[in-house]
């Protein structure tokens, strides 16, 4: 079993109580706008991190991550990216791929609006952690806790912290 902390659009702010809500937390996923490579760092130096990069980040997170970021995690195909819309409404840029060639677990940021959806024709299931940075609209800050375990993703919690 992986236990995951699943954070996206920090825009250069982290939070402490990211580290307490992750303590319990095997890996950390990012799925963009870290805003500046500390987040990174700081994030890396408390548990093993992936990562992609988004839209504000510089050169140093697009040189430390990827893009798209595809890998498996106990055994389920896993593809993150920052933006990639949602069911019914995947980004042009990965329209394509997404349908001929889904993955089982599509994670994005971007839009800080937390979603959680099966996608029932590809058979895939959508996560965006919505925002845990202060930058932004939303009125609340989120993460996402999950696992994943003999090819199932399982046990996922959203946790609100107050802006």
């Amino acid at each position: 079993m992986t236990r995951i902390g699943l954070i996206s659009d920090t825009h250069s702010f982290l939070d402490d109580a990211v580290f307490k809500h992750f303590e319990d937390r095997d890996e950390i996923w990012h799925a963009g706008d870290f805003g500046n490579i500390e987040v990174a760092e700081k994030l890396a130096a408390f548990k093993p991190l992936k990562g992609v990069y988004g839209n504000i980040d510089g050169p140093d997170i697009r040189q430390t991550f990827p893009e798209h970021l595809r890998f498996t995690c106990e055994a389920v195909d896993v593809w993150m990216t920052h933006i990639g819309g949602y069911p019914g409404k995947y980004h042009p840029s990965i329209r394509r791929e997404i349908y001929t060639k889904p993955p089982q677990l599509f994670i994005t940021g971007h839009s800080h609006i937390l979603k959680v959806i099966f996608d029932k024709q590809i058979n895939c299931l959508h996560i965006n952690p919505g925002a845990a940075g202060k930058q932004g609209w939303h009125k609340v800050r989120t993460l996402i806790k999950f696992a994943i375990s003999n090819e199932k993703i399982h046990t996922l919690e959203i946790i609100e912290m107050k802006r």
